[in-house]
């Protein structure tokens, strides 16, 4: 049975306040994926009314007041598992992303099947924010004291996910910072993250939209990374060193073989 057989595959994209740029992206997804679910996260401008009106169709999962990308990323995962989908990739709304990299995961997938594959930005792209940096980085050097993955772009939104390794997912945050919560806790559990790279765009300072808040979100980060190594101490790598010995006295599986783990 080939990759293709057993993969149901679909674009969750979560959205606030995106009234400028949700129907290209929505658009342009369409043009290499038809299974398209779009999360309002309690978008308070013109972005519901835009869905209504797409030529392309869509499955919309709506609800009233924001509460952040995590809990829309969650509720994309949990609507496309309910709609019989077996891996997802997020995009984000404000057009940063090209939807013309989405092959790029599916081709990963013969490497990846049960994990989660990451696209990894540029860093010194021309117009991208400093403060988007220097989150970046220092979110890459915590991730890496957490789980022992040297991943480049821990920040980034754009990544495929194989559904059932988040199966029974429970964030301790709902916002910016929860993939990164994602990330740690799926590792903790033993499944594959890779990375391939990917374009990123960013328009001028003027034309940006953009809802990280530097100070607030950096503070939520610096806290949530506290929480996570205090757990990777007692929880996450104990369970490494059992997974390595019971892995040893195991047969041996290849990647594609081995059994998908929850977070």
């Amino acid at each position: 049975m080939s990759v293709s057989d057993r993969i149901r595959l679909c674009v969750i994209v979560p959205t606030y306040n995106n009234a400028g740029t949700i129907a290209k992206v929505v658009s342009d997804v369409s043009d290499h994926c038809s299974d398209i679910i779009v999360v309002n996260d309690g978008c308070t401008d013109a972005t519901a009314k835009i869905l209504q009106t797409l030529p392309v169709k869509t499955e919309v999962v709506a609800y009233d007041g924001n509460r952040g990308k995590g809990h829309a990323l969650v509720a994309g995962f949990r609507r496309a598992r309910q709609l019989g989908y077996t891996h997802a990739i997020t995009i984000d709304a404000d057009g940063q992303h090209f939807a013309e990299d989405i092959p790029l995961f599916v081709k990963a997938l013969d490497d990846c099947e049960n994990g989660i594959i990451v696209g990894c930005r540029n860093l010194n792209e021309e117009n991208m924010p400093r403060q988007n940096t220097f989150a970046n980085r220092f979110s890459n050097f915590w991730f890496r004291i957490q789980t022992g993955i040297n991943l480049p772009d821990t920040q980034s939104g754009y990544r495929l996910y194989a559904l059932d390794c988040l199966s029974g997912l429970q964030l301790i945050t709902s916002r910016y910072e929860a993939e990164l919560e994602l990330m740690v806790f799926a590792a903790w559990n033993g499944t594959p993250i890779v990375s391939i790279p990917v374009r990123v765009y960013y328009p001028p300072a003027g034309e940006r939209v953009s809802h990280f808040r530097p100070v607030y979100d950096f503070f939520r980060i610096s806290v949530l990374n506290t929480f996570l190594c205090i757990g990777a101490l007692f929880y996450g790598l104990p369970k490494k060193v059992l997974r390595t010995v019971v892995f040893r006295k195991s047969p041996k599986r290849n990647a594609k073989g081995a059994q998908t783990h929850g977070v």
